[in-house]
């Protein structure tokens, strides 16, 4: 499993550490951390979609946490002030 205290590896943002601080499943880890990513860098892959979106349905409340949180870390300095 991956570290979750490494700032330089996956997973990128605070939510997606919090959910996997708390569970031990490695399905679930790929899952979030390919989540994580598709949220970083969307892809046109339909397959890749598909699978975006199956866990995006079942996780609205970590995909909003994610999103907000990546929107807050690549504002420009001026803008967070």
């Amino acid at each position: 499993m991956t570290p979750i205290t490494d700032p330089m590896k996956p997973p990128f943002t605070e939510a997606v550490r919090r959910v996997l601080a708390e569970m031990n499943d490695p399905r679930l880890t790929d899952d979030l951390l390919f989540l994580e990513a598709w949220e970083m860098r969307p892809s046109t892959n339909l397959g890749q979609a598909l699978r975006a979106s199956q866990i995006r349905r079942a996780n609205p409340a970590l995909v909003a946490e994610i999103g907000a949180e990546l929107q807050r870390l690549t504002k420009p300095a001026r803008q967070r002030a």
